[in-house]
């Protein structure tokens, strides 16, 4: 249906090929770099995303995978351990609890949200619980007054996985500042990139040091500068970690983008508004969010099928239709981890911690109604096809239209 091309992502910002160059003649790459006489890239993004997301400390990393594991050590979540978290998500939100030697304890979604159901999250507490791990998926953000509320009741840490929701607020406060942690990735396809990349925010100093140590092999930002060429970076002694540490190059781009992020939302909500209004027009429901969020992001448009349409259909051969209409690629939302090809830790010799271990991580134990449900009947494309303009809105809906009036013909191709 569709020849005219979306909007490419990522889109440079203005200035983003300065400060590469000058990154390039620094004679520093790295934090681990001889300091040359001026604040790295590094500390300059540090202080800018904190300033945004009005937290007290940032701590850039590697990946969000990597602030992920970060947060969970910080916290001193370790073996045996339960962490309770989404059963819909990237695989990075079980791989890390077990990378870490916890137990990831799946709890259902709401089925509007898609996000943790706070009722369900206080089912699964037991007396091993440490911590939650929420995420704010796709273009939603989580309950986190009811969330923050049982952190605070059972003692837990609560970390904010906010991978898809950079910019996010609730209750006018910027998502990643309600929990003891919160975590970014800024992957290739996130709102904020750098290509790869991530950053922790807390407000807790204390725990701001420990994340420093865990993303620099146990070294900590001197004080005070050195002499130009000594390493600027502190041996402490008080906790081993590993190398995750961001890249000036990342770190340089990371800084310009984030001056044109709040720019970019605003087009993305915009449009997503509209083809709301396009697609309940049509029968489908597009993906709620949370009563107290102020400002949504939206690193993924989701919207679920009508019941009673298009059944017999399975919801690939759906997607791959609406892909075909459009010239982008459409796909069914996370499979639920209990039933991902990529949340395997069985596969990996390092997790054999002994019998019962390995039966307490085994996902196939997790049964999640409300999330089977939802994952037969949602859909989900990228946000970079909401930067376009109204037309474009246009051409997304009218393609679910066509999908939704052919159901007979993709059943009689199928067959």
């Amino acid at each position: 249906m569709r020849s005219r091309p979306w909007p490419l992502w990522p889109q440079p910002a203005p200035g983003v090929t300065h400060a590469l160059d000058e990154v390039l003649r620094s004679g520093r790459w790295s934090i681990s770099g001889p300091y040359r006489g001026v604040e790295t890239f590094e500390r300059r993004f540090a202080r800018a995303f904190a300033h945004y997301n009005g937290s007290a400390h940032c701590v850039p990393s590697s990946s969000g995978t990597a602030s992920l594991m970060m947060a969970l050590e910080a916290c001193g979540v370790g073996a045996g351990d339960e962490v309770i978290t989404t059963p819909l998500s990237w695989v990075a939100s079980a791989s890390t609890i077990v990378g870490v030697n916890a137990v990831p304890v799946f709890a259902d979604i709401d089925p509007h949200t898609l996000c943790l159901d706070p009722d369900a999250v206080e089912a699964a507490i037991t007396p091993a619980t440490r911590a939650i791990v929420v995420v704010h998926l796709y273009s939603a953000v989580a309950d986190l007054e009811r969330l923050c509320a049982l952190a605070r009741k059972h003692g837990l840490h609560l970390i904010e996985d906010c991978a898809q929701a950079h910019g996010a607020t609730y209750q006018f406060r910027k998502v990643g500042t309600f929990g003891a942690v919160g975590t970014f990735s800024m992957h290739h396809t996130k709102v904020l990139t750098s290509g790869e990349g991530g950053a922790t925010l807390t407000q807790d100093a204390r725990l701001a040091r420990r994340l420093e140590q865990l993303r620099a092999d146990g070294r900590c930002y001197l004080e005070a500068p050195p002499p130009v060429g000594q390493m600027e970076l502190l041996e402490t002694r008080e906790l081993m970690g590993s190398n995750r540490a961001l890249s000036e190059f990342q770190a340089a781009v990371l800084l310009t983008q984030l001056n044109v992020l709040d720019e970019q939302n605003a087009l993305r909500l915009r449009n997503a508004e509209l083809l709301d209004r396009l697609l309940l027009d049509l029968g489908l429901q597009p993906q709620r969010t949370s009563p107290g969020t102020t400002a949504r992001t939206y690193f993924g448009y989701v919207v679920s099928l009508p019941e009673g349409r298009l059944e017999g259909v399975s919801l690939a051969d759906i997607a791959q239709a609406l892909g075909r209409e459009l010239g982008f690629p459409v796909r069914p939302v996370y499979p639920p981890l209990f039933a991902s090809k990529l949340y395997n830790p069985g596969s990996r010799p390092r997790f054999a911690l002994g019998p019962a271990h390995q039966e307490r991580i085994n996902p196939e134990r997790f049964r999640l109604p409300v999330c089977e449900r939802v994952t037969r009947r949602s859909v989900t494309f990228h946000h970079a096809a909401l930067m376009g303009d109204a037309s474009d809105m246009a051409d997304i809906a009218e393609a679910f239209r066509r999908v939704l009036e052919h159901g007979a013909e993709l059943r009689a191709v199928k067959g």
